[in-house]
């Protein structure tokens, strides 16, 4: 996770709009990057910027029936692709039920909030070694879940690079900040950021 922006939610600063309009071109180049090079060159060129196929035949280095092909591919591959959550109200609903789902420690809750290729990445820092690291599929994050249960008391709601998400702080200090992304109405990725020197210049950031 890059260095996170977070705000209070609530208003409407320019920041936070800013974020959430970038968001959906983020959420398009999101699912532009599941095609393969040149069927997002052949759907790129001929969808948005009405390229014929016949030009872009050789810069596929196909035929022009190959592109047309190519492009077909692409619009299948794109109408399947899980697109990104915009919309903040429902990014909240999920990640409010998560932290309940948490607090409780309710494995099957959390399971059911989670898509099955759910990835949570969690920066702990460059020190101990290896204690960076990606957790991968329902069942295992619903695990890593369970375990935030003692921590999750300590967990307020947030604006995590414009989504929902939230920071956990006790006794004045911070402890992580997790940020969400949301898909198909399930929570598709989580970053979790607990590393103690990047979290300190966040702090530093925003006094």
């Amino acid at each position: 996770m890059l260095d996170p922006i977070v705000s209070r939610e609530g208003g409407t600063d320019p920041e936070h709009e800013a974020l959430l309009a970038d968001s959906v071109g983020l959420a398009l180049l999101v699912v532009l990057e599941t095609l393969t090079p040149p069927e997002r060159v052949a759907f790129v060129l001929h969808d948005m910027f009405a390229v014929p196929f016949e030009e872009i035949a050789p810069i596929v280095d196909r035929s022009a029936e190959a592109a047309r092909q190519l492009a077909s591919r692409a619009r299948r591959r794109l109408r399947d692709a899980p697109v990104p959550e915009v919309d903040l109200v429902r990014q909240r609903e999920l990640v409010d039920a998560f932290l309940d789902a948490a607090r409780g420690a309710d494995f099957d809750a959390l399971v059911a909030l989670l898509d099955e290729g759910v990835v949570l990445r969690i920066d702990r820092g460059a020190k101990p070694r290896g204690a960076s690291r990606e957790v991968h599929g329902a069942l295992a994050v619903a695990k890593r879940g369970v375990a935030f249960a003692r921590l999750a008391p300590f967990a307020r709601r947030a604006l995590v690079n414009g989504g929902a998400g939230f920071v956990v702080a006790r006794h004045g200090q911070l402890l992580g900040v997790a940020g969400f992304t949301v898909a198909r109405g399930k929570i598709v990725e989580i970053d979790l950021l607990m590393d103690p020197g990047r979290l300190r210049q966040l702090e530093a950031s925003s006094s």
